[in-house]
This record gives C-alpha cells, structure tokens and sequence, in this order.
C-alpha cells in the first residue's frame, strides 16, 4: 500500500507539481509587478501596525502569527534535514526559490481568502479556498473536494508528522518516550482546541515571535563562529543545485532534478504558499488597513521567515556541522540535532529538542483550525465539530509512535493534491487580485489609507458575502479616522 501511495507522490510531484509551483509563482510576481519585491518593507510595516485591534476581532498580526504558527514548525528542522539528506546540498537553492516566487503566490491566495470570508456573527471570520471555489465558481462540490483533503491532510496527518517530529527529538535526547511524549501533547493540545478560535490566535500571538527569535539568534551564533567556512558553503549549495559539480549526501546520490523535487517540496511544506492553508488563518482577520490587499501583503512576510530566514538557519546549521561529510546515515529532527550538538557541545541537542517542541506544538494548533474552519464548510454540525476534537487529539498521540517514513509518505501526497487544487483555482482567479492590488497601489501612491469599496469592482460585488466589506463600514477600531482616507506613512512614496 505504502509502495503505491510512495509512487503516485512521486508522479504528482516529478511530473506536474514541481512545474506548476514555479510556474505560478513566475506568473503571479510578473503581473504584480514583484509586490514581494515593492511591498518588502511595507507588509512589515502594516503587520507590525494592526497589532491594537478591537478584542472582538482577530487583528492582522494575530492570523498573521496563527498562519505562522502552522508554517513555522518541524518542517524547517525536520524537513530541510530531509531535503538536504535526500537531494544534496543543492535543495537548498530550490528552497529559497520556491519561497521568492511563493511570496507573489500567498498574496493571492490570501487576498481571496479575505475578499471572500464568511461573517460568524461574533466579530470573527473564516475563510479559505472552500469558500472561495464555492462564492466565485460556484462549485461547491470542488470546495467540499478541498475542505475533506484539508481536513485530513491538516487536521490529521500533518499533526500526526510534527508529533513524530516532536517525539522523535525527544527520544533521540533520551528524555522521554514517543509513548510518553503523545500523552503529553494530545492533553495540552486538548485543553487548547477547545476554547476555540481566539484562543488559538492569543497562544499564537504570545509563542510565536519569541520561539522563532530563539531559533534565529542560535543559528545566528553558528554562523557567527564559523563565518570563514560560509563561502564554502554557499559554492557548494549553488555547484549542487546545477550539477556543477558531482555530491554525495548521506550515502544518496544526487542529481539536478532530485534537488529540485526535494527542495520545492520540503520548501512547499514548510510555508505552504500556493498550498491553500494560509488563508484559512488570513480570512479570519480584520485588516489594517481596512482593505483585503493588505492581508495579502501582509502574508508574504510569513513566507519570507519561514522559509528564507528560518529553514536557511536550519541549513546553515547542518552544512557548517560536517554530519553529511562524515557518512552520518541520521535523517530528518535527529540529524538536525547531532548537527548543532557538534558545532556548539551537548547542549545544542537540549534546544532542538526545546525547539522543536514550541514549533511542532503550535503547528498542531494552526493546523487544527484550518480543519475546523474547512469542517465548518462542509456542515456546521457541533457533533461533528466535537468528533473532529477528539480525532485530532488522538492523531497526534498516534503520530507520535508512528514511523517516519510512513507519516511523510502521506504528508506529501494530501499535500501535494491539496496544491493543485488550489493553484489551479488561483491562477483562474487572479484576475480580481490584481484589480483590488491596483486600487490598493493607486491609494498609497496618493499618500492616503487604502479603504476598500465593493462598490467599484462589479464582479466582486456580486460573488462576495452581502455582510462583509459592506461600504463605509468602519472595522478598524484602532483608526480615528474610521476607515476615512487619511495621510499615509512616508513610506506611501515608495510604492
């Protein structure tokens, strides 16, 4: 069974996904105009200036952090190990490309997630691809499709991947036993899911931004004392990634196309963009300001930690090691650990266990709502809601004592049908992207607020909810003028 399901992956992924991403990612940054590029420094801005929202809403910094939280996780310390050990050194290079190009591919995705949100009725949204396949294309069997690969996918067995990362790590420090490291993250898992959305979205806000600066400023240190071996390094990634030269990782060959697959991959896991999971956190934000480019700008700046600050450090970490040199035959949490313990002592295995802990634990978070929000899509049902509870919560107890070759194997599959999907639905739908970018460009470029007025975009209008973006309604509490156009930042001229 696992041999069919290893095939098919290989096939989605060889033939069709690995193109499809990169070719995506190409067509959105070029008719952005590269807003990963122009709007850089401006999503750090806005991100960091939506933060005092009403207590009601979920600010844009909040879902910010919550889609953080899933992507931020085992991924960048398991998966790049993977990646490395599976498609040399040269996987990296994909990594890094698949997230430039990704940036251009998550504005898209989650600026639809907000144009086409659903209201709770409580102050809070949700949202995601589901809602709109069914609101722009009318296909709600395609948006069922979506949510039930998400639900599993997300809800599931990513859980059940980051609870064998976390357990894996564990172990491999002699700390605990994978047993005894599923009872403990199914119960706190369990305390936390079931108070819901705001929840999920303050332990996010809280965890997030200290566990990835923990992170940044070790690998910082790594880098820092082994500064004359970085050039080193970085020939070696970019001769690998072209062939230019012949390497050996772990006892695997490798070859031009393996680093490819690998890295666009494990980079795809990593930040999900194109994926369809991020706007799922996207849609449930009030934006500041009050227009749905700027969620969509806002969710580049995720991409760019995740994977070009974050999965680098954890690259750095293994190439500056000399593990892979050494024949090392460790894959995956447990050769990023060995890793850091060589360059810095004992110690260094104790915080990748720490780590990945903080990361693998609020990735399971993240990723439960994604499925409850897609589960809400399917039916609202609070028996079914409750069943969904539980099943999580025993997926990551058994993800915990599962084998990892088993647990990926999946992963990359619903991963990798998820994404084409989406991508699919993104690129037919673009269009309206890049209108509502235009208006949003055309208001900072006048030195005032962007405000977003249905009224102006007719096709809009007609698919979106009549109860969200309603003209003149003021849902920036923070903002004295009330959503009214107003003098800008003095960055306003950059753009």
């Amino acid at each position: 069974m696992s041999d069919m399901i290893e095939a098919i992956t290989s096939l989605l992924w060889e033939y069709l996904l690995v193109y499809l991403l990169l070719g995506a990612g190409f067509y959105f940054t070029l008719r952005s105009r590269f807003v990963q590029v122009r709007h850089f420094f401006h999503a750090w801005r806005i991100m960091l200036g939506s933060r005092t929202t009403d207590k009601s809403q979920i600010s844009s910094f909040q879902a910010f952090c919550t889609s953080l939280a899933a992507h931020v996780g085992t991924g960048n310390l398991a998966g790049v190990a993977i990646a490395i050990y599976l498609g040399g050194p040269g996987a990296v290079f994909w990594m890094w490309t698949v997230a430039l190009l990704g940036m251009s591919s998550s504005y898209v995705e989650n600026t639809l997630a907000q144009l086409y949100k659903t209201n709770n009725g409580d102050g809070t949204f949700r949202g995601g691809p589901a809602y709109y396949i069914e609101k722009a294309f009318n296909l709600r069997w395609l948006g069922v499709l979506f949510s039930i690969l998400l639900l599993v996918s997300f809800g599931f067995i990513f859980n059940a991947v980051h609870s064998n990362s976390v357990a894996a790590a564990l172990s491999g420090s002699s700390v605990l036993t994978p047993f005894h490291v599923g009872l403990m993250m199914s119960g706190i898992t369990a305390l936390i899911i079931f108070k819901g959305i705001r929840s999920i979205a303050a332990f996010a806000e809280s965890v997030v931004p200290i566990m990835a600066l923990a992170y940044l400023l070790v690998a910082l240190f790594v880098v820092a004392i082994s500064l004359d071996q970085l050039p080193a390094v970085f020939r070696l990634v970019i001769d690998s990634a072209f062939g230019f030269q012949s390497a050996a990782a772990g006892g695997i060959g490798y070859s031009v196309a393996q680093a490819m697959m690998q890295g666009v991959k494990r980079g795809l896991f990593s930040n999900e963009a194109g994926m369809g999971s991020g706007p799922n956190a996207a849609a449930t934000a009030t934006p500041w300001p009050h227009h749905p480019a700027a969620q969509g700008i806002i969710s580049m700046v995720s991409v760019f930690i995740d994977t070009i600050v974050i999965c680098t450090a954890t690259a750095a970490i293994i190439l500056l090691s000399g593990q892979l040199d050494g024949g090392n035959t460790l894959n995956g949490i447990q050769l990023t650990q060995v890793s850091l313990g060589a360059i810095v002592g004992g110690w260094g295995e104790y915080f990748i266990s720490g780590a990945v802990i903080f990361f693998g634990f609020t990735s399971v978070i993240a990723n439960y709502y994604y499925g409850e929000s897609n589960l809400l899509f399917i039916r609202n049902s609070p028996i079914l809601l409750f069943l969904y509870r539980c099943t999580v919560v025993l997926l990551v107890f058994i993800g915990s004592i599962s084998s990892l070759q088993s647990v990926w194997i999946f992963a990359d599959l619903a991963m990798g049908l998820m994404a084409l999907i989406n991508l699919a639905v993104i690129v037919l739908l673009s269009g309206p992207a890049f209108q509502v970018l235009r208006d949003y460009d055309r208001q900072l470029g006048k030195g005032i607020l962007p405000v977003f007025q249905r009224r102006n975009f007719p096709f809009l209008d007609r698919t979106m909810d009549h109860d969200v973006w309603n003209d003149g309604s003021a849902s920036i509490s923070d903002d004295p003028n009330n959503g009214e156009p107003t003098e800008i930042l003095p960055e306003a001229e950059e753009s």
